[in-house]
């Protein structure tokens, strides 16, 4: 097996060189994996494009082995091609593990959200929004900077964060006017407790930081550009710096510097999980704008990138963005853009019947194309979206494993009620759809385990005619006896085992696809020069938080770098 090469990505020519062999990897892929829908599995055969002594191997494989598989975990008993292909492709995803945030920003002082800001923040966003704030705050102290722009803002999380607590001018930009309306009304209500409590213990009504909330829908560098240069005027920093006059205030102010030459101050873009091309608008604006000192971005929706670009070869799309890589003439396409979403740390995380779930659910889904293909062909043409079906099966499903345990409580039937969370490797299977002889160890079958949950293998049928109902009534397509269902279940069900193996090695290639996209935005920064310095740092536990890589850039002033 080849030796791993360890990438690097801290100048242009090693992040280029990066990019090159990411690309030189996936180019053989885009047409048996990367380019070919999965909703169209059954109808096209895409089992045929994969290796068949892999897909051999893989359908005999727990589920469990199968989730592992976008992580880089192999089997020793699996071929070496195979474990060949997993691996080299694991070597060039960019590390996402959370960095200790501590030691790439040593000055960085990270402070716990009290519960009266944290009022509405599942976990989730806590957790994003408590480390996220701490950089963007040691980043803004670095470059001086006067105020911070929060890039589609949602409710004004992050925005009331760096306000309150980290007491800095912040503007925060979102599209939706119910989101400015809610992030005011939150503001108001943290702007209560703290003034309550300043008045309890006696030290005085101190000035509050306000999120000040623009409702702007943000499509392009000038728009952006133009409410960085408007939305905090001079005096009104000064208004806001020096409110009540005192020493300390006065003092701030002139730590932080006068602002440049046009008198407007130095400002700082943060955006946590900026959707789309908003993520690229701001990494162009933070380079066109003088007034913008650095950027913190953390992307997400890779799937809404554009990649048109104009005649005059500049390029005004979100992918490709580096000179570099628009040379190449690359293009990833839609598909591949919805597999840079993919997380390999949620499908890790799944547990076994979570797992064969998704499978089933990827497998009805391939199913009900041919029906659309063979019956409606008009209508699959455009592979319509026929809604989010999981979460009513998924509630199915739980409701039959609860009446399950209730029979198995009652029953004599000596299969045990914790079942194992592994299948053994060496059990003669024929997959997550199919049926399974007893194991070597004793284990029992899974036409057994499905007796005993009450789930008989012929009622896979009913559960894909329910789905098909569903799907052409989210269509508006009245549902005609002359469509034979059965005959469509009886063709795909053969190789629906195969749905699991297939989409485990695509998924696999979605963290890569994701450092391609990473990489270019920090390559188009490092083209630049020593203009500025740039980087991409993981602050989020990924299995929180998958998206979790921000690029952290600054511009190198002569005064910032002596001082």
């Amino acid at each position: 097996m080849t030796e791993e090469r360890r990438y690097s990505c801290e100048t242009a020519a090693d992040t280029l060189a990066w990019i090159n062999d990411i690309i030189h990897f996936l180019t053989p892929y885009f047409s048996s994996f990367i380019n070919p829908h999965v909703v169209n599995f059954f109808k096209d055969k895409l089992w045929e494009n994969v290796n068949a002594e892999w897909i051999d191997c893989l359908r005999r494989e727990p589920v469990q082995n199968l989730l592992l598989i976008p992580s880089g975990v192999v089997q020793d008993h699996w071929p070496a091609s195979l474990k060949e292909f997993i691996l080299k492709l694991r070597s060039m995803v960019f590390c996402q593990d959370q960095a200790d945030i501590n030691m790439a920003l040593p000055s960085l002082q990270m402070t716990s959200i009290n519960r009266v800001i944290a009022q509405g923040m599942n976990g989730k966003k806590r957790h994003e929004v408590e480390a996220l704030s701490a950089v963007v705050s040691t980043v803004a102290e670095s470059v001086r900077a006067h105020a911070i722009v929060d890039v589609g803002a949602g409710q004004g999380y992050l925005a009331q964060v760096l306000a309150f607590q980290y007491q800095h001018p912040v503007i925060a930009i979102d599209a939706c006017s119910h989101h400015g309306m809610v992030t005011d009304a939150r503001a108001e209500r943290i702007k209560k407790h703290y003034t309550s409590q300043m008045v309890k213990s006696g030290s005085g009504i101190q000035n509050l930081n306000m999120p000040k909330t623009i409702t702007c829908r943000v499509l392009s560098i000038e728009s952006l550009k133009a409410l960085v240069e408007t939305s905090v005027p001079r005096d009104e920093l000064d208004q806001s710096m020096l409110k009540g006059e005192n020493q300390e205030d006065k003092g701030k102010l002139n730590r932080h510097g006068g602002g440049d030459a046009n008198n407007r101050p130095p400002t700082v873009l943060a955006g946590l999980h900026a959707c789309g091309d908003l993520s690229v608008i701001m990494l162009k604006t933070f380079l066109d704008c003088r007034d913008v000192k650095a950027v913190v971005s953390i992307g997400c929706c890779y799937n809404l990138l554009s990649e048109e670009s104009i005649s005059d070869g500049e390029s005004q799309c979100g992918f490709p963005m580096s000179r570099a890589l628009r040379t190449t003439g690359l293009s990833l396409g839609k598909s591949a853009r919805d597999l840079a979403c993919q997380s390999a740390e949620r499908w890790r995380n799944l547990d076994m019947h979570a797992g064969i779930h998704n499978f089933e659910l990827h497998a009805f889904r391939a199913a009900f194309q041919m029906v659309l293909s063979k019956y409606y062909p008009e209508v699959a043409m455009c592979t319509p979206s026929i809604g989010r079906k999981g979460k009513a099966l998924r509630r199915r499903n739980q409701r039959r494993s609860a009446k399950s345990e209730l029979h198995l409580k009652g029953s004599t039937c000596p299969v045990r009620q914790n079942f194992p969370a592994v299948v053994p490797a060496e059990s003669k299977t024929e997959g997550i759809f199919g049926s399974a002889s007893e194991t070597q160890s004793g284990e029992i079958s899974s036409n057994e385990r499905a007796e005993c949950e009450g789930i008989k293998i012929d009622n896979k049928f009913s559960i894909f005619e329910n789905f098909c109902h569903s799907g052409l009534s989210h269509l508006g397509i009245k549902h005609s006896h002359d469509v034979n269902l059965q005959s469509i279940w009886k063709e795909a069900e053969p190789f629906a085992d195969l749905i699991g193996p297939y989409w485990s090695l695509r998924a696999a290639l979605g963290p890569l696809l994701e450092t391609l996209i990473l990489l270019d935005r920090l390559l188009f920064l490092q083209e630049q020069g020593s203009a500025l310095e740039a980087y991409l740092l993981p602050i989020f536990d990924p299995n929180i938080s998958p998206r979790n890589v921000a690029i952290i850039a600054k511009k190198i002033d002569k005064d910032l770098r002596s001082s």
